[in-house]
């Protein structure tokens, strides 16, 4: 039986060399997975050191010195995460989806304006984007909500639910607007959906709509002059298929990432990467951070980057086959999911076969949000694993006696 038919149970057990190992020896936490983010971490400074040394005149280290501040703050979260029961946040799954809520509400009353869209929430010298937050807060609403239902997700009315609970809060931050946020949301709800067990004629019905939806909102909704995506929206998502119709306008960001990528050849251009030293390359600390180093460090570069992501995955694949309860494995299945849509939608419109959304690079993209946001998916991905260890000890001193 497929994965898409099968639903999972509740994994109370670990792998047999998890089992085996002397508990004295074992450490509180998931090693590789902590050498994966250190590794991306370390890349992410060195990269925005780089390309951002004559962004603010008279403070080099402007953007390293403030990344370096969201890792540690990212940091604490994380280790902080660690020590906590990740199944509470199951019980306070309403609490939580009201916070995701009013956080979103929170930007449209009292947040600033940058290059056209209301994303974010001025704390201090912060600026806080509840879109990215709200990734990490849908897969916990959507996961314990599924986790409920658990003898019921073959259900239509599961599906639904869990849909229109991910397409509330999508359809609100896309309004911001926020059209990459909106679409990690719904990778997440079906990367839950398919942890699940859901059939796959759900899956046909879901994919069937989203199509007319699509076709609605390209097509019929502006020829009935109703315009519900921004005119720059409709030229990123369209000409990533024609860059060099528009070389100047809608397919220059395009173009100059293709250009810095392909100048970096194996090992990369180093000090003499002009693409960003010229601020050639728009928005080459966040969104483009990846053509940052393929043009710096070239083939080689980029593939102990994506080595890492790679690793970052993996380890969090792992966790999912190691979590205690339905629970922890949907919330483990929604963290890959919202990791691996972002690297390959980044990744991929850095090299023109995907659109440009604003979807950043995680850990690697400069910005607090994104940053700590992401570490602190990490920390419940490391709760997951103490938490499926510990159980699995117990059944074993259990079976022991």
């Amino acid at each position: 039986m497929s994965a898409a038919t099968t639903p999972l149970r509740d994994i109370d057990d670990a792998p047999p060399r998890e089992r085996s190992r002397p508990q004295g020896m074992a450490l509180p936490f998931d090693l590789v997975l902590v050498l994966g983010v250190l590794g991306l971490a370390a890349c992410s400074l060195v990269a925005i050191k780089s390309s951002t040394a004559d962004d603010i005149a008279g403070d080099p280290q402007y953007y390293v010195k403030r990344q370096a501040v969201f890792f540690a703050v990212g940091g604490l979260i994380s280790l902080a995460m660690i020590k906590l029961d990740y199944s509470r946040l199951r019980v306070a799954r309403w609490w939580v989806f009201g916070f995701l809520m009013a956080s979103i509400f929170a930007v449209k009353l009292i947040g600033t304006t940058a290059k056209g869209a209301q994303r974010s929430v001025p704390l201090g010298p912060f600026q806080f984007q509840a879109s990215e937050l709200g990734k990490v807060l849908i897969v916990i609403v959507l996961a314990a909500f599924a986790a409920e239902r658990g003898r019921r997700l073959q259900e239509r009315d599961t599906t639904a639910r869990i849909m229109l609970l991910a397409l509330i809060p999508a359809a609100f931050v896309m309004v911001q607007p926020d059209l990459g946020s909106s679409l990690v949301y719904g990778a997440i709800a079906f990367a839950i959906l398919y942890f699940a067990g859901t059939p796959a004629r759900h899956f046909l019905a879901l994919f069937a709509l989203g199509a007319i939806a699509i076709s609605i909102v390209l097509v019929a909704a502006p020829a009935a002059g109703v315009q519900v995506l921004h005119g720059y929206q409709k030229e990123r998502l369209t000409s990533f298929l024609h860059p060099s119709a528009d070389p100047g306008n809608a397919g220059y960001q395009q173009n100059q990432s293709l250009i810095a990528i392909g100048s970096g050849q194996k090992t990369g251009r180093g000090a003499h990467a002009t693409q960003t030293q010229f601020n050639f390359l728009p928005e080459h600390h966040t969104d483009f951070i990846n053509a940052v180093v393929g043009e710096r460090w070239g083939f080689v570069g980029a593939a102990l980057v994506l080595s890492l992501y790679a690793l970052l995955i993996w380890r969090a694949l792992r966790i999912l086959t190691m979590a205690k309860d339905l629970f922890g494995a949907l919330v483990a299945g929604g963290i890959v999911a919202m990791l691996l849509f972002q690297v390959f939608v980044n990744v991929g419109m850095t090299l023109g076969i995907m659109p440009i959304t604003g979807i950043p690079l995680p850990l690697m993209s400069y910005g607090g949000s994104s940053v700590i946001s992401t570490l602190l998916a990490i920390g419940l991905l490391q709760s997951i694993y103490v938490q499926g260890r510990s159980s699995a000890a117990m059944k074993g001193r259990i079976m022991g006696h």
